[in-house]
């Protein structure tokens, strides 16, 4: 006779939504300390939890529309790196991002790679149904790396209307 508690979890499990089993959409990014001294320069980015909110009043008291942007945002990481020389970081440094990225609830919108000059470029978006939840950006060249990750729930025209800031880098449609 089976337990009445696995029955209950089976049954919970069952009436799940598919959503329910989706990865979060906050990856989690290596610090990198390791690559900070080798760099010419990198750029560690994160906002979240008191910084957002006081970015989001702040966007209150001067545009509505970014504020409206931002309401729905619950973090934005960025790290960022330049080096002065070729493999100055190792591909392993960005697979363990991009390995979060073949989870169940993570879609690869564009893929990019350029041979000469060697780049590579990736988004991915995190959805639930028909809402994104997270959207991540791995742009990786010799010479440098940026990642990009945005959690909550997300408006791609809106988002678009703040590339450029917070971090989050300025895509134009001829690159």
């Amino acid at each position: 006779m089976k337990s009445p508690l696995i029955t209950l979890a089976a049954c919970a499990a069952i009436l799940l939504p598919a959503g329910a089993f989706a990865s979060d959409p906050e990856l989690k990014l290596p610090d990198f300390s390791h690559l900070r001294s080798a760099a010419v320069d990198y750029t560690d980015v994160t906002i979240d939890g008191f910084l957002l909110r006081l970015a989001k009043k702040f966007a209150a008291d001067e545009d509505d529309e970014a504020a409206g942007i931002l309401s729905s945002i619950k973090s934005v990481r960025v790290r960022e790196f330049q080096f002065d020389s070729d493999g100055a970081y190792s591909r392993a440094d960005i697979d363990a991002v991009r390995k979060q990225l073949a989870a169940p609830g993570w879609s690869a919108i564009i893929q990019q790679r350029k041979r000469e000059p060697s780049s590579n470029v990736d988004v991915y978006l995190n959805t639930d149904g028909d809402s994104i939840r997270g959207i991540a950006v791995i742009e990786s060249e010799p010479r440098s790396f940026t990642i990009v990750n945005v959690v909550g729930n997300i408006d791609m025209e809106k988002l678009a209307k703040i590339q450029g800031e917070l971090g989050i880098p300025r895509v134009s449609p001829s690159e």
